[in-house]
């Protein structure tokens, strides 16, 4: 059998080129949530299996990439059946509840973390969407008011901005939603509460499936004709500038606290004076978010011309007491990475220059010892004085290679012969 040259199949390699974008895009987002008071943090790729599939992660639990146990251990899991005892991560929130609990002794409180990582799920590969991935995830762990929200939209809206401008893009739309207003519909229309999370889910798929789809899969799903119906129908012909204390009042009744509502004006209120010009936060109540660890305010960032999002995220003040035994208050916000750049190639993104200058040396092959000691000296010299320069030999399609070496932003590229001076 032979070698395959080929990544696997939704998983990419990058070219110089590539990772010039990437990390110059993860430079931006670094630089401005830290401007933020975020600090990094890292967890494990890998996590507990019990962790991945407690239960919390939604439709992500069927696209676990599972990790075999070892030796004698996997001898005893298949007479049992327990082949995996860890998984590689589907998201970060996840692992850092996990991490919370097992630090949170040494960790200031409140905690704004920032995480940048890969992680992996077992998904259909297509355009913006991939089996490994980069997310970029600020949270707020230990508090319960919504500033946190409001400190998340605001900063995740100000890193788009910043990391879009550069293509000219102005204008996006931040989507906010509660899962309390979710829950109180469902009940009002007169789903069984133990039944929610599993309608949500089919929910979420409307942006795919539309409202008719959704219909039809709560109908083949047995539920009650008349409750899918009257839920169904909360969803029609919903305005582009819906008031949430308006829409709540006419549909939610008394399922929703009132405290709910005053939350999210606060919310909206206060985010809106803060957002960029051209940034839009609007009310949708059809904003689900699939992962079932979601407690309270979710929220969802779209772009014109694309059918994804760019970013999402939401209050899970339940999730870090799995692991500890102990409810602590957190909400967080997660870059699409891979969508953004994307979208940045998409639309011819160009690197920035960052005015040090950038120098080649071609050296021909018949140079001597000195010339060539000369050069790399000369190469240091300009290290030195903070720009870059490169060191290499003078190839026979001279042109192409300086084409390239211009291309990738060289603005002096010298060709060194024997007779040459330095």
């Amino acid at each position: 059998m032979g070698f395959i040259s080929t990544p696997v199949k939704g998983m990419n390699d990058f070219t110089p080129e590539d990772m010039r974008l990437r990390t110059h895009v993860l430079s931006l987002i670094r630089d401005n949530y830290k401007k933020f008071g975020f600090d990094e943090i890292e967890t494990p790729c890998m996590e507990h299996i019990e962790n991945l599939s407690g239960k919390i992660g939604g439709e992500n639990e069927k696209l676990i990439f599972k990790v075999m146990k070892r030796g004698r251990e996997l001898e005893k899991g298949l007479q049992t059946g327990e082949i995996a005892d860890s998984g590689m991560r589907y998201d970060l929130t996840v692992p850092l509840s996990r991490y919370y609990a097992n630090n949170r002794a040494v960790l200031p409180s409140p905690l704004k973390a920032l995480q940048i990582g890969n992680v992996w799920r077992a998904d259909k590969p297509q355009k913006g969407r991939f089996r490994q991935f980069t997310q970029c995830d600020i949270d707020i762990l230990g508090e319960s008011s919504c500033m946190a929200e409001i400190e998340l939209i605001s900063a995740t809206a100000d890193t788009l901005s910043k990391i879009f401008s550069e293509v000219g893009i102005r204008e996006f739309t931040v989507h906010i939603n509660d899962r309390r207003i979710l829950k109180s519909m469902a009940l009002a229309a007169g789903f069984p509460e133990d039944k929610l999370d599993e309608v949500f889910i089919t929910l979420d798929k409307m942006d795919k499936i539309h409202l008719d789809g959704v219909r039809e899969s709560l109908l083949e799903e047995g539920y009650d004709a008349a409750a899918v119906e009257k839920y169904t129908a909360m969803f029609s012909n919903i305005p582009d500038d819906t008031d949430v204390s308006r829409f709540c009042g006419e549909i939610c009744g008394d399922y929703l606290d009132d405290g709910v509502k005053e939350n999210m004006d606060i919310i909206m209120k206060t985010s809106r004076a803060l957002l960029r010009s051209g940034v839009s936060l609007v009310f949708d109540p059809t904003l689900v978010r699939g992962m079932s660890y979601y407690t309270g305010t979710i929220f969802e960032i779209t772009i014109d011309n694309y059918n994804f999002s760019i970013a999402g995220g939401g209050r899970y003040d339940e999730m870090i007491g799995r692991f500890s035994g102990q409810n602590v208050p957190a909400c967080g916000f997660s870059i699409g990475f891979e969508r953004i750049v994307t979208i940045l190639r998409d639309l011819g993104w160009k690197e920035p220059s960052d005015g040090c200058p950038k120098t080649a040396f071609l050296v021909d092959k018949k140079a001597d010892a000195d010339k060539l000691l000369k050069v790399f000296k000369a190469a240091s010299g300009i290290r030195e004085q903070g720009g870059t320069a490169t060191v290499e030999p003078l190839a026979k399609n001279a042109k192409f290679q300086v084409e390239s070496l211009e291309k990738n932003g060289y603005t002096d590229v010298r060709k060194v012969y024997p007779d040459t001076e330095i």
